[in-house]
């Protein structure tokens, strides 16, 4: 067997300290403490244990380090004094998790966890630390075993201890505070404990991540719906696929059970399936399976129990049968902790939390989800079907007559009365002709809005059986029906021209006494300047007449409306506003916006004075997209909002999303975000209702993403984003790059930047073969930019240099160009300050002030080229100072770098340290011509410049540059001086001159 070297367990140490937690990087930390160990040197095993307790930690593997602990315990109870102030300190603070690792673990008898927290008691003691740790893992402990008297006094003992260096930080305190109030049943007094780690004003390694998923079922019971879906949003982008937060997984799961979002649930669920196998960690299995038990029990109630869920120890599992598994399991490891505790409380808050019911009917959550299949219908019963109750005549009349009002008025709900008619007749004993004509009616208007084929034969079945009854109005109305499905099958155009006479004959042979009369007739004539118009541009079509043909039939279609509108304005106001809609549309086709807007307006306003106002919304949206293109933004949002108050009645899903989305759209447009991204929430969710996630869900959630970014709710906007990206897409070129560049952005500000990269050079390839390089430059600018900082250098630097080339393609960027030759001088100084490092970087920095130096064109000197070329002076002067500060070997220099391989001389160095000074007395000269704006960069260099004259022995002209700008800034008006500049000057000269 090969041994390893000190010198590889100590790098494999170093890199195991940075590795991803989990079963891998546990694994490689168990061998380098056995080769620690077997090597026989003390400190070093010291440090391999002190790895593989850290390693577990932060993995589902946890309670593993128990052994290695104690072990590191005997190593320091043989020779405290071997174990340096730090690694002491180390050692007392993992007593704290071994404290934890105790309660989770079952196999381990009550008595001897009672012994080592007493162990930790006396220890810290002994060491002269507080006892506050101590009295937090005693109320854990006692919370476990169901000893509630001793945990509020250890609650109350650990709140009134003095904090030191071995308590945990204020963010973890608080999560263990917040969680203790929540288990008492204080939500309110939970969140408020909470508020500091939810807002981001405490942190640490794995806070907030915890809170904000333990925060997010109170945030439900306590009705405050935003929050949570924002917690979770934000939340679950921190914990997923880190293996030590999978009991926060398992939250973020059973948030999405018990909110709607079951499909939600499924994805998390997939995201982790490697973790659904038995973890050694109990107490995380339990809590990570408790979450996804919640999911599973809730799809098995809603039907879906077949569906195929996540495979279990190799197993692919149905949902109903990965239930049946993590329940078995689970339930057994909570009997094995009620049976080390002797109380029943594990087994009990188990037992509850799979059974929670759903907290919200459907709480959107803006992200894209596959919606799940419909469930499978439930198996014939064997028995003899149980006779339905019989229908009440009273009733039913009730609801056919509401049925007809809804029909006659054209109400949005008449579709759902008719539904529930149709099951209440096919139950009743005996049912009026009349009805029964009525609900095929209903039927055979389905069919036609439908397409089917069978829709002229429904059609002309109800026609012939209202005659049979002798309603007229109604047969004429189906006669109607029959030319609109010949349309819409394709038929011949004398075919449909015929039905449409028909139609009209039959409305004027009507009773001269019939209500309907007028209104028949009325509406067979705006169907036949519908469908004429409609087959006149067939014809046009035909006859290869495209262009004045349809300008022709646009021209006649909006005279027959006109004439529609004259003749009936007074009378039927609900058909006119039709008719002034197509109007409108008409001059939008003919690229009339203006005269659009009051025809629009006129059909919205004349269907809510015929008590129609659903019939509004259609004019008022479009009219709304009008005003706005024609930069009428406050009449825009007016019009929208009247929209949204007519709507209410409205159940088409689409009609609901898109008047929300178009409200959003506006609201975005006039900086009102937070309405906005309410609005492209729902918009989103009623798109998803409607069978249209991939279309005006994903514009939807791609303008909820741009509402949360402009309230800075970037991890929201970047998970709505990535989630629906495969759809936006696919919506062409054009969006595909302002999407990614958009989500580039995003993780930009989120400190993602190899992720950022990897969206820039996606979006560059998007435009590699444009005509104009600007674009492909500014995308792989931007991605070389995040390359750097992400410390790929050689893949910033090819990137650099392509942007360079387009750049240079382009022409006109010299900015652009200056600032990528800097990147690139930067770049070249980066893994080490060599001389041919600073060779390059020097000639890149002279590069780009060439550039800047060259006249550009006939245009004057501008401000922003001049301060360029002093921000190029100013860094060239720092990559020097880089290249004389790795020469220069101070006492106190902390600096673990390598020495050059050259060492310049103290001619050398003096040399380089005056054409720094030369430097930034130019690029300081320059800021100064350009004025206040520019104070700031003028101090640092004129800052930068005194303190290597002291270096060269020449304090006091450092100083006399300071002391002039001090004189110089005194005189400038009042409030026109940043407050910071004119004390940091003083104490540097004060320092320079002491």
């Amino acid at each position: 067997m090969s041994t390893m070297t000190r010198e590889e367990i100590e790098q494999g140490l170093q890199e195991n300290r940075f590795a991803p937690g989990g079963t891998a990087r546990n694994a490689h930390a168990e061998v380098l403490a056995a080769a620690a160990e077997a090597s026989g040197d003390s400190e070093l095993f010291r440090d391999a244990l002190d790895n593989l307790i850290n390693s577990y930690l932060y993995s589902s593997e946890s309670t593993k380090m128990l052994v290695p602990f104690a072990r590191l315990l005997q190593e320091y109870d043989k020779d405290p004094g071997a174990f340096s102030k730090g690694d002491a300190h180390s050692l007392f603070w993992q007593f704290k998790w071994v404290a934890t690792a105790i309660s989770e673990s079952p196999e381990i008898p009550l008595e001897s966890a009672t012994g080592w927290l007493d162990e930790m008691e006396r220890r810290y003691r002994i060491a002269g630390y507080s006892e506050r740790p101590v009295r937090e893992s005693e109320l854990w402990f006692a919370d476990v075993i169901g000893d509630d008297e001793r945990a509020e006094r250890a609650y109350a003992r650990w709140q009134a201890a003095d904090r030191d260096d071995m308590s945990d930080c204020h963010a973890c305190e608080l999560n263990g505070q917040g969680h203790y109030a929540m288990l008492r049943g204080d939500d309110a007094r939970a969140l408020e404990v909470w508020q500091p780690v939810l807002a981001g004003d405490k942190t640490c390694a794995e806070e907030p991540h915890r809170v904000l998923a333990t925060a997010l079922l109170p945030l439900l019971r306590l009705g405050r719906f935003e929050e949570a879906r924002a917690q979770h949003l934000r939340g679950y982008r921190m914990a997923r696929g880190k293996e030590s937060l999978l009991p926060s997984v398992g939250k973020h799961i059973e948030f999405c059970a018990l909110t709607g979002n079951e499909p939600r649930g499924l994805e998390i669920l997939a995201e982790h399936a490697a973790h659904v196998a038995p973890l050694a960690n109990l107490d995380d299995r339990l809590s990570f399976h408790g979450g996804v038990l919640v999911l599973l029990r809730r799809l098995k109630d809603l039907g879906h129990g077949h569906l195929p869920a996540v495979p279990y120890e190799g197993v692919p599992r149905t949902v109903a049968e990965l239930y049946e598994v993590l329940r078995a399991d689970a339930l057994d490891i909570a009997r094995r902790f009620d049976a080390r505790n002797g109380t029943t409380r594990v087994s009990e808050r188990f037992l509850a939390r799979i059974g929670g019911a759903p907290l919200v009917d459907v709480l959107p959550l803006g992200v894209r989800s596959a919606a799940l299949p419909q469930p499978e219908p439930a198996a014939a019963p064997v028995a003899a079907p149980v006779p339905a109750p019989a229908t009440d005549g009273a009733a039913l009349a009730e609801l056919v007559r509401r049925a007809r009002a809804a029909r006659d008025l054209g109400h949005p709900g008449s579709d759902g009365l008719w539904a529930e008619v149709t099951a209440r007749v096919g139950t009743a004993d005996a049912v009026d002709p009349l009805v029964r004509v009525d609900v095929a009616d209903h039927r055979a208007l389905a069919a036609a809005r439908a397409g089917a084929g069978d829709a002229a034969a429904l059609v002309t079945a109800v026609r012939d059986g209202y005659r049979a009854l002798g309603r007229e109005e109604r047969a004429a109305l189906s006669e109607l029906r029959l030319a609109s499905v010949a349309a819409q099958s394709g038929a011949a155009p004398g075919e449909i021209r015929e039905l449409l006479a028909v139609a009209l004959r039959a409305a004027e042979a009507l009773e001269a006494d019939e209500p309907l009369r007028g209104r028949r007739i009325a509406l067979a004539e705006l169907s036949a300047i519908r469908l004429e118009s409609y087959l006149r541009s067939l014809e046009a079509t035909d006859a290869h007449d495209h262009g004045h043909g349809q300008e022709r039939a646009h021209g006649e279609l909006a005279a027959e409306l006109t004439a529609f509108v004259a003749s009936y304005a007074q009378s039927l106001p609900d058909l006119v506003a039709e008719a002034e809609e197509m109007l409108g549309r008409i001059a939008l086709s003919e690229g009339d916006p203006e005269r659009a807007v009051p025809l629009l307006a006129a059909a919205a306003a004349r269907a809510i004075e015929a008590g129609r106002p659903w019939q509004a919304v259609d004019p008022l949206v479009l009219r709304a997209g009008v005003l706005m293109s024609l930069g009428r933004p406050e009449e825009a949002e007016e019009a929208a909002r009247s929209g949204l108050a007519h709507a209410g009645e409205l159940t088409d899903a689409e009609q609901q999303a898109v008047v929300r989305l178009t409200l959003a759209d506006i609201l975005l447009e006039r900086a009102d975000a937070a309405e906005a991204a309410e609005l492209a929430l729902t918009a989103a969710h009623w798109f998803d209702q409607a069978g249209l996630t991939a279309d005006g869900g994903a514009q939807a959630r791609l303008l909820l993403a741009r509402a949360y970014a402009h309230q800075h709710r970037n991890a929201d906007a970047a998970e709505v984003l990535r989630s629906t990206l495969p759809d936006l897409l696919e919506h062409g070129e054009q969006q595909a790059l302002a999407v990614r560049e958009f989500l580039g952005d995003l993780l930009r500000e989120l400190g993602e930047p190899r992720e950022a990269a990897e969206q820039y050079l996606l979006a560059a390839e998007l435009v590699k073969g444009w005509e104009d390089p600007r674009p492909q430059a500014g995308l792989a600018q931007s991605a070389a930019d995040q390359l750097s900082e992400a410390r790929l250098t050689p893949e910033a630097v090819a990137a650099y240099e392509r942007a360079l080339e387009l750049h240079r393609l382009s022409g006109d960027a010299p900015v652009a160009e200056v600032r990528v030759l800097r990147s690139l001088a930067w770049l070249a100084i980066r893994e080490e300050v060599s001389a041919t490092g600073v060779a390059r970087a020097r000639a890149l920095m002279a590069e780009a002030a060439g550039i800047l130096e060259t006249p550009q064109g006939d245009a004057p000197e501008s401000p922003e080229l001049r301060s360029e070329l002093a921000q190029t002076w100013h860094q060239l002067a720092q990559v020097l100072d880089r290249w004389v500060s790795v020469h220069v070997q101070e006492d106190d220099d902390e600096d673990e770098e390598s020495g050059p391989a050259e060492v310049l001389g103290d001619a050398e160095l003096t040399a380089l340290r005056l054409e720094e000074v030369l430097l930034w007395d130019r690029a300081a000269g320059v800021y100064a011509d350009l004025g206040g704006d520019h104070l700031a960069e003028r101090f640092q260099c004129l800052n930068n410049a005194a303190w290597t004259e002291r270096e060269l022995g020449r304090p006091k002209a450092g100083a006399a540059r300071l002391s002039a700008l001090i004189e110089e800034l005194r005189t400038w008006p009042e409030g026109s001086v940043p407050e910071w500049i004119l004390p940091r000057a003083e104490r540097t000269v004060a320092h320079l001159t002491d």
